[in-house]
């Protein structure tokens, strides 16, 4: 009986960590690129905000629960990304109703000639999600490429720390995971999200270099500051999920 609790209480954990995960990289996906802030001297894409979440949540599930617990989720999270853009792409193909019978916000007019990150140069009025599926598309997919690399490479590196350190040093396996696979995320995410944009010459290589640079910066400043709450939520879930120093490395494996 006390095992059926300790069992279901492990599974609630797992899925409210894959909860906040799976709901960091669907916002990623839906408000991208559509707005870019300035932090401080950092020029980032909205969508950003809540990524590096992802690496905090694939950490704490690779040291709680293992590396096969964390390569699932990370399987789930790319099936979801699939599943984002197939909706996106068949709304897409499905003719909208006649422009007179649409409501007054599905129609904006756009300055003559305005270049997209998909490459695409529109002018004068253009439907709400014809530039919704045009800002967020590319991003979805280069989401998707930089997802299968930075994700896997993440899981990967954590549990090859774990075994070189013999489970000691969470910080380095914590922090060497995440500051390696946020590199490969923000090249990919940024020249695949903007290639096109770059190649039509409607973007400068120095803006996109500028974006890779702030993105990575501002991935690899969340990943430095997470070091003590995963500390603290390895220390208080590892009592509360009743888990031993032994079942934890052999997590590493």
């Amino acid at each position: 009986m006390e095992q059926d609790k300790i069992t279901e209480r492990r599974e609630r954990v797992f899925l409210v960590l894959a909860g906040f995960f799976l709901c960091a990289m669907t916002m990623l996906n839906i408000i991208g690129i559509t707005r870019f802030i300035q932090l401080g001297p950092l020029t980032l894409a909205v969508g950003v905000l809540p990524y590096p979440l992802t690496f905090l949540c694939t950490d704490l599930i690779s040291e709680l629960y293992g590396k096969a617990r964390a390569n699932f989720l990370v399987t789930v999270g790319l099936v979801l990304n699939f599943f984002i853009l197939g909706t996106m792409w068949l709304a897409n193909l499905i003719p909208s109703v006649d422009p007179s019978t649409q409501p007054p916000w599905q129609l904006i007019q756009l300055a003559e000639g305005v270049g997209l990150p998909n490459g695409d140069v529109i002018s004068n009025q253009v439907e709400l999600y014809t530039l919704l599926w045009a800002t967020t598309s590319g991003a979805v997919f280069a989401s998707m490429m930089a997802y299968i690399a930075a994700q896997y490479c993440d899981v990967f590196m954590f549990h090859f720390w774990k075994r070189l350190t013999k489970g000691k040093h969470l910080w380095l396996r914590n922090n060497g995971s995440t500051m390696i696979s946020q590199c490969v995320d923000s090249f990919m995410v940024i020249s695949v999200t903007f290639g096109a944009a770059f190649l039509a010459g409607s973007m400068s290589f120095g803006a996109m270099l500028t974006l890779m640079g702030s993105n990575y910066l501002f991935k690899l400043i969340v990943a430095l500051l997470d070091t003590p709450f995963i500390y603290l939520g390895v220390h208080y879930l590892k009592s509360f999920l009743k888990l031993t120093d032994e079942e934890i490395y052999a997590h590493a494996g």
